[in-house]
């Protein structure tokens, strides 16, 4: 059973980092580990947040990093 709340966190951290106006170089580092961790924790909502971000450069790349990527054909 996958853990959908963990989105909640990723979001949140996510959203202050970005409106602390954190580095690239800082966001990478700690959202990049923050993906890992609650994949870990069988996080299983990436893609939620990846839509809610999709905007953001630094944290699509971290994802496609992972191998989650935007479905296309919702964005056409």
């Amino acid at each position: 059973m996958g853990w959908a709340s963990a989105g909640t966190i990723f979001n949140n951290v996510a959203r202050s980092l970005n409106a602390a106006g954190t580095s690239e170089d800082t966001k990478r580092r700690v959202l990049g580990q923050l993906i890992d961790n609650l994949r870990d924790g069988d996080w299983d909502t990436e893609d939620e947040s990846l839509d809610e971000f999709r905007e953001d450069p630094v944290i699509v790349d971290l994802f496609a990093q992972r191998g989650i990527h935007l479905d296309p054909d919702l964005y056409e």
